[in-house]
């Protein structure tokens, strides 16, 4: 489904964003799953859809505006401000609610996301919480699966007079690209041409990653320092990452294991900024994306889900039909 979001405002032509599905409401039991990508990334990971309507959820996931499918001819990923994408993410909501609606399915949410999208979508569930209560009602849970919560590498990018100097970059020239060497260290890791296994279109996500612009990373830092404050997000959260870090400027065998993107710690550490009821994981062996790891971590990464699901998602019924709300969080 396309979802017209009107013209640029950068007066590079009309927006939109994708949704994708995977099962029809009306085969489900439990609810529906809406995932949001990250950078240089897009919706292609079909074992992920099949794990979560196999248990009886529909699956959706949405690619955003100058992203994935919906790139189109835009500069890809690119944005000054992530609550840009509240728009598309409310009007994936809405279908998806009117659509469990028809089919008589539950009214029960997962958010899915993944790296840069954990950050955005926890920003806007916080944001949904405070302005429009009824939609958040829909929501049932946030599943992260290595969210991007701070700014990796040395200390000093983190001080005061870099942000500064960051956002004054941003306001002059927002689409300046950063000088940094790209590795495909992690894209190698995953791709069936290279290291890995999975097969997926290397226009939407290349090895080496899109080019990175002072407009978006402005808007990222904007939304670390907004986390950082501490939001509720108003629903219990799952926060899966790798139990360890290893940086590498090409590929070796220890990107299969580790999260090569960001640091864990960081993950870590700021997982309970998110609300009131968190389970942060860290899964042994895991790549960034822990849903696309190496056999065993990716398997402990869905039992991780499962459990969580079976605890603070899905309430047991007793056999007299009543529904028990106690690992519940509103």
């Amino acid at each position: 489904m396309t979802i017209d979001l009107g013209d640029d405002p950068d007066g590079s032509g009309p927006l939109d964003a994708t949704l994708v599905r995977s099962a029809s409401p009306g085969t489900v039991t439990a609810g529906a799953v809406l995932y949001v990508h990250g950078f240089t990334d897009y919706f292609f990971n079909a074992d992920l859809a099949a794990h979560f309507t196999d248990r009886g959820f529909a699956f959706y996931a949405l690619d955003l505006r100058r992203c994935g499918r919906s790139m189109n001819d835009h500069r890809p990923h690119y944005t000054t401000d992530l609550a840009e994408y509240d728009v598309e993410l409310t009007a994936a909501l809405d279908v998806i609610t009117a659509e469990t609606d028809a089919a008589g399915a539950p009214r029960r949410i997962v958010v899915a996301a993944h790296s840069t999208g954990g950050l955005t979508t926890s920003l806007w569930l916080d944001r949904l919480r405070r302005t429009d209560a009824d939609r958040h009602r829909s929501i049932g849970g946030l599943l992260l699966n290595s969210p991007w919560f701070d700014l990796q590498g040395e200390p000093v990018l983190r001080t005061a007079p870099v942000g500064w100097a960051l956002r004054a970059l941003a306001a002059v020239s927002p689409t300046r690209e950063l000088p940094r060497e790209l590795s495909g260290a992690y894209g190698e890791s995953l791709h069936a041409s290279a290291h890995g296994r999975w097969s997926y279109d290397l226009r939407l996500k290349p090895l080496g990653g899109f080019p990175v612009t002072f407009g978006w990373i402005a808007a990222v830092r904007e939304g670390h320092r907004r986390l950082h404050r501490g939001i509720d997000i108003g629903v219990p959260a799952l926060v899966l990452r790798s139990d360890r870090t290893r940086f590498a400027g090409h590929y070796t065998p220890d990107v299969d294991t580790a999260d090569c993107v960001l640091d864990v710690r960081q993950i870590a550490q700021w997982s309970g900024a998110l609300g009131r009821r968190v389970w942060a994981v860290a899964v042994p062996g895991a790549r960034h994306d822990v849903f696309l790891s190496l056999d065993e971590p990716r398997r402990r990464a869905y039992a991780e889900v499962d459990t969580w699901l079976d605890t603070d998602i899905v309430p047991p019924v007793s056999t007299d039909g009543a529904v028990h709300l106690e690992g519940a969080d509103q």
